[in-house]
């Protein structure tokens, strides 16, 4: 089978307390796509965070000391800076201008992923977004409402931009997955020649994210949801993205 990848254009920008099954759905019939079982949707973190009033005015925030301590040493708003705080278990690295984090999801990623870009501010307001407070649960009700309203078993993918050690530049990644087996393990399938695979494991959330990605863009395309038809992958109705955490004790780059 072909595979598709439709982006779904002239999405609404979200506000607190908005329903975006019901904004997918309207989207996807506009552009004309009925759903189908094992099509994957593909949904930026942003619009989650949005709906879940996961937006913080940094003129609410009073930094810690340890906030204002780590300001000095990456050169951040210490506002910002308490923000990391809050949504990190850990402190990993720091230098001026960057300070990285493991995020209390796991995730180990600069500013715990917390950023400003496509966020509306008000006059006087300093507005960034924060990542959904569960992005497993936000994306496994987001399939039981798509379920409910068209009886279809889609998979739902919330992605973000991470960087990555050793590589430039930032990619897609899933950071909320229901539906889809995050990891493929290929140990003992053989190639083509009959070698048996002994240590090979695909990140399917991942890569199915970073192809979102490319569609969904960083600036001002406004395509945050993205339509799959056609990838291949695993079904798994209990799925989250816990495993695509590498385990500490695996991580030799800490």
């Amino acid at each position: 089978m072909q595979a598709i990848i439709t982006p779904l254009p002239d999405f609404p920008l979200v506000r607190r307390g908005d329903d975006i099954a019901a904004l997918i759905l309207e989207r996807l019939e506009a552009t004309g796509i009925r759903l189908q079982d094992d099509d994957i949707l593909v949904i930026a973190h942003k619009i989650i965070s949005k709906a879940e009033g996961r937006i913080v005015d940094l003129n609410t925030v009073n930094p810690s000391d340890e906030a204002l301590r780590l300001a000095a040493v990456v050169q951040k708003d210490p506002r910002f800076i308490e923000l990391v705080l809050q949504d990190s278990v850990e402190v990993l690295r720091t230098r001026p201008g960057l300070i990285v984090t493991e995020h209390r999801s796991g995730w180990v990623v600069a500013n715990a992923a917390i950023d400003r870009s496509n966020i509306r501010s008000e006059a006087g307001e300093e507005r960034v977004a924060l990542l959904p407070l569960d992005p497993d649960r936000s994306a496994a009700a987001l399939r039981a409402r798509l379920l409910e309203a068209t009886g279809m078993r889609v998979a739902i993918i919330i992605n973000d931009t991470h960087g990555r050690p050793f590589r430039v530049g930032a990619v897609g990644v899933a950071i909320g997955v229901a539906g889809l087996a995050p990891v493929s393990d290929l140990r003992g399938q053989h190639d083509l020649f009959g070698y048996e695979m002994q240590t090979t494991e695909i990140a399917t959330a991942d890569e199915i994210a970073s192809a979102a990605s490319i569609l969904q863009g960083q600036t001002d395309q406004g395509c945050p949801v993205v339509h799959m038809r056609g990838i291949p992958f695993k079904r798994d109705e209990n799925a989250t993205a816990r495993p695509l955490v590498r385990p500490k004790e695996l991580d030799m780059f800490r």
